[in-house]
């Protein structure tokens, strides 16, 4: 009998982007942190899944891929052995291990009733199984933050779940390293909380944000948590127009053990080192700089395991979108242009604010260029929402109003443009 595959888990990591080897370390890191001992799982294991071959993996392996998943085994299309239904409740009654499950998980939730109870004293056992229930919620302010970018709702969200995560750290007993990992998902909620006030321009709270989320990395130990919050650091010096600051922050980002480790991280430092060279003026700093993160980038195994913040953005498309916005401090316009559009036709559907500020610096780039009516055509692209609620779009689309009134006042794509913002972010608003 052919084997049927497992559509639900393909989709499962098609949909948070993992490969078959990321997924394998993973799940080898959960079944570690289960066992003590580090998992055996490659590749070709998941591919083994995948295809059907195994359709009811080993009891400690199931739970380490739900712990990585946040789902049943069932529900990722495994189905127990000797079955050809994925029910639940009729696996239940032919897998032992699955009946021994359902047992522990009643008595859990009695033991957790009776916690909970008037004047019972019996401290909490904090796990990873709250540690990964942190991580998904994590994965879902990243998804907000590429949809919407920059809200005041998002970062409150972000700040609200740090506090979530350090309020475990007093919640019950726990290990050293689920401890470790609380203070990780702390700073990373936080860095998360930094990032949508650094996009809404809101520099003053992201300072703050930045200063928590150091102290929280710090204790963690998570160096790629690290990496996050300094990049993150250089990146908003940058908007700010401090690009001394600017380079100092990313420096230390760049030093971290982790880029020697992995290239992409080698490649991200070196890409907002670029931006931060067109920033400060420096025409050969930025192509040197953008080279060595291309290169870097090309070095790097696409299968190797990164945090999810990583793989939610960093590809080539936004090492172009980072030399975009080098070239256009240059005034570089017509590289800029270049960049722009082979960022634009490399954008994942999901990253919506960053399509908004790719078309906003196009438009720019155009009009510098004094083909008014491409610019104006381009810059009335860019979704209303967007020009009127993200702080940093809808600063750069004022500029590019200003700057096509300044250079031909009376022409009809002045005009068009006045109408345009009257009724569309009118309507929007």
């Amino acid at each position: 009998m052919n084997a049927t595959r497992n559509e639900a888990l393909e989709a499962w990591m098609v949909e948070h982007g993992h490969s078959s080897n990321s997924l394998a370390e993973a799940v080898n890191r959960a079944l570690e942190r289960l066992t003590g001992r580090p998992g055996g799982l490659d590749g070709s294991s998941i591919r083994a899944w995948k295809a059907g071959r195994v359709r009811w993996p080993k009891s400690a392996t199931r739970k380490a891929l739900e712990n990585v998943t946040g789902l049943p085994a069932s529900e990722l299309g495994f189905v127990p052995r000797g079955r050809t239904s994925t029910s639940p409740a009729a696996a239940s009654q032919e897998d032992p291990d699955m009946k021994r499950r359902a047992l522990v998980g009643g008595l859990a939730a009695a033991a957790a009733a009776a916690a909970a109870a008037p004047g019972t004293t019996a401290p909490r056992r904090i796990g990873m199984s709250d540690v990964d229930r942190l991580q998904q919620r994590f994965a879902e302010i990243i998804a907000s933050d590429h949809r919407h970018g920059g809200q005041r709702g998002i970062e409150q969200r972000a700040a609200a779940l740090a506090d979530e995560a350090l309020n475990l750290q007093n919640a019950g007993s726990a290990t050293q390293r689920v401890r470790n990992n609380l203070y990780a998902c702390a700073a990373s909620f936080r860095s998360s909380a930094m990032w949508a006030a650094i996009d809404g321009r809101r520099y003053d709270d992201a300072k703050m944000h930045m200063r928590e989320a150091q102290a929280l990395a710090e204790m963690s130990g998570d160096q790629a948590i690290k990496f996050r919050i300094w990049s993150h650091a250089g990146a908003m010096y940058r908007h700010m127009g401090r690009p001394a600051d600017a380079f100092a922050a990313n420096d230390v980002a760049r030093n971290l053990h982790i880029t020697r480790r992995d290239p992409m991280f080698t490649s991200l430092g070196l890409a907002r080192q670029a931006a931060i060279h067109g920033a400060a003026q420096d025409r050969t700093g930025t192509r040197r700089t953008f080279d060595q993160a291309q290169e870097a980038m090309q070095r790097a195994n696409i299968d190797d395991y990164r945090p999810v913040w990583l793989l939610a953005f960093y590809d080539q498309a936004e090492l172009h979108s980072l030399a975009l916005s080098a070239h256009l401090a240059l005034g570089d316009y017509p590289t800029a242009e270049f960049h722009a559009h082979r960022c634009l036709a490399g954008l994942r559907p999901h990253m919506r604010r960053s399509q908004a500020i790719t078309m906003t610096r196009l438009a720019h780039a155009q009009l510098a260029q004094d083909d008014l009516e491409t610019a104006t055509a381009t810059a009335m692209k860019v979704p209303a929402d967007a020009a009127t609620q993200h702080a940093r779009v809808s600063r750069m689309l004022q500029e590019f109003g200003a700057a096509l009134r300044a250079k031909a006042p009376k022409s009809d794509a002045a005009q068009a443009w006045t109408e345009h913002t009257r009724d569309a972010w009118r309507a929007a608003a």
